[in-house]
């Protein structure tokens, strides 16, 4: 009998490629700036070719420095299920946003760098928005199930659209952290409940 713990060759290959692109990019744009470097040079340098990375990135390369393999949603969803007993779902959304990105006061300095090209080159934060916004639904959904509701009404989809919008615009106040509590505030008088 033959048994797999994880994923197959295949699948590690693609994962290895994927992140080779994605490292070689993040490299070339910390050197270069974004607008300097093409995607026939990320595939150069990740040894691969143009095809193999829209392949991968069909977004281009907005897409490469915020490559999403489900990372935003997974943590999103962990956040929300796995909050401390008693805590409220607005609460830990706040907490949530405030660990990552801009808002955080202790990354790691490529990781602080990464936030940095994206918060500084006008290319990439719509693309970044558009990733959050992303998760909408299953946050709606996540929401829903907080609150113990079959599925998500109008009112908790507006929610969580507010949710993933606040980030984006708090990150463009000059007290960031300050701008995203205020807003976390305002959502709370909206939802008491949650």
């Amino acid at each position: 009998m033959v048994t797999t713990s994880g994923p197959g060759r295949r699948d590690r290959k693609k994962a290895a490629t994927r992140q080779a692109l994605a490292d070689a990019a993040l490299k070339l744009f910390l050197e270069r700036g974004y607008d300097n470097v093409t995607v026939k040079e990320i595939a150069e340098a990740a040894d691969t070719a143009i095809a193999t990375l829209f392949a991968h990135f069909p977004a281009g390369k907005e897409a490469l420095v915020l490559a999403d393999s489900g990372e935003r949603l997974e943590s999103l969803t962990a956040a929300v299920r796995e909050r401390a007993d008693g805590a409220s779902v607005l609460d830990t959304l706040h907490a949530f946003f405030a660990s990552r990105g801009p808002f955080s006061d202790d990354l790691p300095e490529e990781h602080q760098r990464h936030v940095d090209l994206v918060m500084n080159t006008p290319a990439l934060w719509p693309y970044a928005r558009t990733v959050w916004i992303a998760c909408q639904e299953p946050l709606a959904d996540l929401l829903a199930e907080a609150a113990g509701h079959d599925g998500p009404d109008d009112s908790l989809h507006a929610l969580a659209r507010y949710v993933l919008e606040t980030p984006d615009l708090a990150s463009r106040r000059p007290d960031r952290r300050a701008a995203l509590a205020e807003a976390f505030a305002h959502l709370k008088q909206g939802w008491p409940d949650l």
